[in-house]
């Protein structure tokens, strides 16, 4: 098994409903992937502050849930940051459940 990626786009501004969106429409293929991957990587669009509390506590309990297989997201970024992201996050076995929110512009 290895690493798979799953880019979580088109998910609604307002956050309540993103969360719901997320659960309804996103959830089951994370499940799914999980099933065939040692390590998901889920992919945010940039988003404001008030996505974070939500963001998180999806990623949090499908690390828990996951265990020992590993979940993780990363927010934004360029794709050289991402890249970078996803360098960092394969050498190091023991980050399960984080946000990697990453700037656009530096």
């Amino acid at each position: 098994m290895r690493g798979g990626h799953y880019g979580a786009e088109g998910l609604s501004s307002d956050p309540l409903e993103a969360a719901a969106e997320f659960h309804d429409r996103v959830l089951p293929d994370i499940l799914q992937m999980l099933t065939e991957h040692d390590e998901i990587q889920l992919m945010f669009e940039a988003a404001d502050h008030r996505h974070r509390e939500w963001q998180s506590s999806a990623v949090a309990a499908l690390a828990r849930k996951a265990a020992p297989k590993r979940v993780n997201a990363i927010v934004g970024g360029t794709v050289e940051q991402i890249k970078a992201t996803q360098a960092y996050l394969r050498k190091a076995p023991g980050v399960t459940g984080q946000i990697f929110t990453l700037a656009a512009k530096l």
